[in-house]
């Protein structure tokens, strides 16, 4: 029988996550939540996804712009198995503490919150075991959940001594036209770390990294350049094999076209993935080296679509519906149409 997911927020991330839900053969979307009548509300209703408001006081806008409100989120919930926030970044405490606690209801966060929201911060391949089970889930943030894509991997291959990283973030997500830089290379923050080596540490807890931080006027994706070194020295074919095998990364050529993060969303939209998304994360091939004991690779995040895979295998996790990670990760891949990794193991 399908498990019951709410969505309670219904921006970037969520309308995303309802999507995969919706692809997955063992859990169903009950409801949706929105806080104005925006053009996602009316996209909800056309999808068949019932909508509910945040507060009573709202339902009167929503009801002026000619949107069928269920309820309330509250009432939502009732009949939850599990809730997956997206909400803005530090509501989601609000609403752990407001709502599921209360209610004694399971629930998904994302990245954007601080990691104590959670029993314990989540990604599939890093540390899905150690998240079995429990009832509050951080997806890792879009940055962090690339870093663990491919350093994972590694890690557990060649075991990594220590790890520098350099963040190219985008400004806002396309959609913001609010947000900066516009003319403008911004060290995001100054000072060193960023907070993405600690981010990457809730998951990882023996690596060894430091990262920096640069926000840049561009909008598509962001992009890391990676170096390492490794405790058991690899070649360059050795780390491409490593990384070609690893759920949810692909590699890309620079010979064929893809020299740019903008290339990189143009071949998205020839695969044909829905809102032209990335859910994996784009290794250039020709930028993978191995000089013995030291690495160094470049990839690209699509920040508005990497972590949904991951709040469908933290769904999974919270409600024990799969012990194994792969499985689930295969299951969730196969649906949503992701890369076939399993093919090359």
């Amino acid at each position: 029988m399908a498990v019951k997911v709410a969505i309670n927020g219904y921006g970037t991330v969520g309308r995303r996550v309802a999507d995969a839900v919706t692809l997955q053969d063992d859990m169903k979307v009950i409801g949706v939540v929105k806080t104005k009548p925006t053009f996602e509300a009316h996209q909800a209703i056309e999808k068949g996804f019932p909508l509910y408001v945040n507060v009573k006081g709202n339902m009167k806008a929503f009801e002026e712009s000619g949107l069928k409100v269920e309820g309330t989120a509250k009432e939502l919930i009732e009949d939850a198995d599990v809730i997956v926030d997206g909400s803005p970044d530090g509501i989601g405490v609000e609403n752990k503490h407001e709502m599921y606690m209360p209610k004694k209801k399971k629930a998904i966060f994302q990245g954007g919150e601080k990691p104590i929201v959670a029993d314990a911060s989540f990604n599939s391949t890093s540390n899905y075991r150690e998240c079995y089970g429990n009832d509050f889930l951080r997806v890792v943030s879009c940055n962090t959940t690339g870093l663990c894509r491919t350093l994972f991997p590694i890690h557990s291959n060649f075991g990594i001594n220590r790890v520098s990283a350099v963040m190219i973030r985008r400004g806002p997500d396309p959609a913001n036209i609010k947000k900066g830089p516009v003319n403008a290379i911004v060290p995001d923050p100054v000072t060193v770390p960023s907070h993405h080596g600690p981010d990457v540490n809730t998951v990882m807890r023996d690596l060894n990294i430091t990262t920096v931080a640069l926000k840049v006027p561009t909008t598509l994706m962001h992009m890391h350049t990676i170096n390492a070194t490794v405790n058991n020295g690899t070649t360059t074919e050795g780390l491409l094999d490593v990384l070609n095998k690893s759920p949810r990364v692909v590699l890309v050529k620079a010979e064929e076209g893809i020299k740019s993060t903008a290339q990189i969303m143009e071949w998205a939209k020839e695969l044909g993935r829905t809102r032209s998304d990335l859910n994996e994360i784009a290794v250039w091939r020709e930028s993978v080296n191995a000089k013995k004991s030291e690495i160094f690779y470049m990839q690209a995040i699509h920040q508005e679509s990497d972590i949904v895979p991951e709040n469908i295998d933290a769904i999974r996790a919270a409600l024990e519906m799969e012990s194994d990670p792969l499985a689930s990760i295969k299951k969730t891949d196969t649906a949503m149409g992701l890369k076939p990794w399993w093919k090359y193991n």
